[in-house]
């Protein structure tokens, strides 16, 4: 075949391909440059999941009448001038390809005005094709309307999913947009519903609690801190809000939210073994850099990033995770719930059914029994005080002329909520869906550390339970301590302290255990030598791809040598540190304390238990054991009062 030029449209739905992959990519390119236009207000509405129609109206700057048809010419922008600008770029876009991306692959509408203009201006194209241009009444702002997204590209829409779930990614997206950018409202309407809308007061809090409620909005921790020109600000959860998936981390970086596995890694290993394993933690998280170092002109969706110096990058964000956290008490406090009563469904309708004809007398008779008792009861209770009983004739007078009041829903914002939360000490009583397990983890607030020095003499065991739970009191809060859990953590932390105050020491292997190493992983042991030889590790070339391991460091475990040098090399493959490999090799321990520790139904003497709480107070992180699992949770005296009816 002979070589030809293509032609314009085959070109556009080419380089449409790459920045418009379903509905969710308009709506992103579309509410960017109305961010790029320094609007405060931005409206996104989609029908049948953003295939049928998008629209997105904001109250930006808005484009000049004689630049909108060349706004729609691929590589058009008014972001930079020079490819030296792209190192420099503040705007979220900048490549010139969005709308006449857009433009190829769907019939679009776009009524623009600026501030300063009389009249605006309207745009219409169809398959990039310009339809019309004719001046028109209009707010300032700018509103762009697509239409029968890929009705010129059928294969393209064959591809996309059911609306229900492209409506999916366009709200995820919403939710990103408002997230990344608090000072901006946001709506987000579909099918004419509207789904959220932001106030753009700045309160990074009050959108939280608008988008995933009050069980996350009441569970947070600030992060704030600046080194080197880095810093960050934003919001982490406490341990117990956690996902199968990633799908909570939320971050930015000079305003553009990106998502990157090296953010991703360096927030969870700010958690260490505070989290379960497999589980993720929730942030929203704002990081400020030099715009040299990073670098957005990766991939045209501008969701990926590289930077320049990724390992300081990585240092300063874990530190910043692990300083919130070491700054708060992690102690879950618990609520015991409702049990939960099935009623078989015969009898349930046999509750519903009315009486019958001759049952009606005697269940009236009944019921003026049960009124009487009570105001004997009351009138009883009363002149014991010495109190007046109300006249509830003039009780009832007023409730009748009081208007009827229907009772409404308050949506209280995240900072009331957390007022609230103080003025009551964290005893807010919340409804219990019928889902939830006998024990429910919730909020506290405003309460004493327990894990000081000075704490532990106030901290009085009581006793234990299947020998494998102690039960512990201080002031108004009883404790449940997993002996095991505190045992393995106690273990662990040990080993950790005991590595950093003294030189490790090696043990020989007889006979030598072989490793299988790849190309990559053998070349990160040839630049890494040295740092392996000074942590106790002695490894040598055997012929091929064959290392033998002569000597490995005396901390660690006796069994699973082979299996652990093979997480090491990948997770240092992953973007780990030559200087991280020492905490690397600690961690893989953690298997080697958990069998070390006092198991569950295993006996132990009361002494024995008041040395492991004193074990435990003098760790850094008591909360957790190394996979996790809380060593500690907390019932006030209040929840039980409140479960045994001694108080309403």
């Amino acid at each position: 075949m002979s070589i030809q030029l293509l032609d314009e449209s085959t070109i556009n739905k080419i380089a449409a391909g790459e920045v418009i992959e379903r509905p969710a990519s308009i709506v992103k390119e579309l509410a960017e440059n109305a961010i790029d236009a320094d609007a405060s207000v931005i409206t996104i509405e989609i029908r049948d999941g953003g295939i049928a129609m998008i629209r997105v109206t904001d109250n930006g700057s808005g484009i000049a009448a004689d630049e909108v048809p060349t706004a729609f010419l691929r590589h058009a922008t008014s972001k930079i001038r020079t490819a030296e600008d792209i190192h420099h770029v503040q705007s979220l876009g900048f490549r010139g390809e969005a709308l006449a991306s857009i433009a190829a692959v769907a019939r679009i509408e776009l009524i623009t005005k600026q501030r300063e203009a009389l009249t605006g201006v309207r745009y219409t194209a169809e398959g990039g094709q310009q339809t019309a241009l004719e001046e028109i009444g209009a707010p300032a702002g700018t509103t762009v309307i697509a239409r029968d997204l890929f009705f010129n590209t059928p294969v393209r829409r064959g591809f996309l999913k059911a609306a229900v779930t492209e409506t999916a990614h366009v709200a995820a997206l919403a939710e990103e947009l408002a997230l990344s950018h608090p000072e901006v409202s946001i709506r987000f309407l579909a099918n004419g519903q509207s789904r959220f809308h932001t106030s753009g007061n700045r309160e990074v809090k009050d959108i939280i609690y608008q988008l995933y409620g009050r069980e996350i909005a009441t569970k947070l921790l600030p992060v704030e801190r600046e080194e080197k020109g880095l810093s960050v600000h934003g919001f982490i959860g406490r341990p117990e809000i956690s996902r199968g998936s990633r799908a909570l981390e939320h971050y930015c970086i000079n305003g553009r939210y990106i998502k990157s596995p090296l953010l991703s890694k360096a927030i969870e290993d700010g958690y260490g073994d505070r989290m379960m394993q497999h589980n993720f933690p929730f942030a929203v998280l704002f990081l400020t850099t030099k715009p040299e170092i990073v670098d957005v002109n990766v991939h045209p969706t501008k969701r990926e990033v590289r930077f320049s110096d990724g390992q300081a990058l990585y240092l300063f964000l874990r530190a910043a995770v692990e300083d919130a956290l070491q700054r708060a008490e992690l102690i879950r406090l618990s609520a015991l719930s409702e049990e939960r009563r099935t009623v078989p469904e015969v009898s349930r309708k046999q509750a519903e059914k009315p009486p019958e004809p001759f049952e009606t007398k005697r269940l009236q008779v009944e019921r003026q029994q049960e009124e009487a008792e009570k105001e004997l009861s009351l009138s009883s209770f009363l002149s014991a005080y010495g109190q007046r009983q109300p006249n509830r004739s003039a009780e009832t007078e007023r409730s009748a002329n009081r208007p009827e009041q229907t009772e409404q829903p308050v949506q209280r914002s995240a900072a009331e909520e957390e007022r609230k939360e103080r003025e009551t000490g964290g005893e807010t009583e919340r409804a219990v869906a019928e889902e939830k397990p006998a024990f429910e983890t919730v909020e506290r607030g405003g309460q004493y550390a327990l894990f000081r020095p000075e704490e532990r003499q106030h901290l009085r065991l009581v006793g234990a339970v299947f020998d494998t739970y102690w039960i512990a009191e201080r002031g108004n809060s009883m404790y449940l301590i997993d002996q095991h859990a505190a045992h393995e953590k106690v273990n662990y932390e040990r080993l950790l302290r005991d590595y950093r105050q003294q030189a490790v020491s090696a043990q020989r292997l007889e006979p030598p255990l072989l490793l299988t190493l790849s190309a990559e992983e053998a070349a990160l042991l040839a630049e890494q030598q040295e740092s392996f030889e000074k942590i106790g590790f002695s490894i040598e070339h055997f012929g091929g791809s064959s290392y033998a391991v002569r000597a490995v460091p005396d901390i660690l475990p006796s069994v699973l040598k082979e299996e652990l040098l093979k997480t090491m090399f990948a997770s240092l493959l992953a973007g780990q540190r030559a200087d991280d490999v020492p905490l690397l090799i600690i961690e893989k321990t953690a298997s080697m304390s958990c069998k070390a520790a006092i198991k569950g139904n295993q006996h132990i003497s009361q002494q024995e238990a008041e040395t492991l709480l004193d074990e435990l107070f003098a760790l850094e992180n008591p909360y957790n054991c190394p996979h996790g699992r809380p060593t500690i949770i907390e019932l006030t005296k209040t929840e039980l009062e409140r479960r045994f009816k001694r108080i309403v």
